[in-house]
């Protein structure tokens, strides 16, 4: 169990759980859903580790996974806490 943060809210995310539903509620904009349209990228600040792997959906959009960019809409939480930051 974990929560997704952005600014000051955060929601909860069970283990396994896509973040999907967290984002949105904390403002992330969401289009596709299916990694093609990176209206979703969002920067991890902390808690990168607690997401699962980077998908070829990201590589194939060339999302700046080196510099902590990722496609909420590919992400799952493994566990514990992430903190991201989201522009419109």
């Amino acid at each position: 169990m974990g929560n997704i943060k952005i600014g000051g809210d955060e929601v909860f995310v069970d283990d396994g759980g896509s973040i999907i539903d967290a984002c949105e509620s904390l403002g992330v904009l969401f289009s596709c859903q299916e990694g093609t349209c990176g209206t979703c990228e969002v920067e991890v600040v902390n808690g990168a580790e607690n997401l699962t792997s980077p998908t070829s959906a990201e590589e194939m959009m060339g999302v700046d996974i080196e510099g902590n960019k990722r496609l909420a809409c590919q992400c799952k939480l493994k566990s514990g806490d992430v903190e991201l930051t989201y522009d419109l």
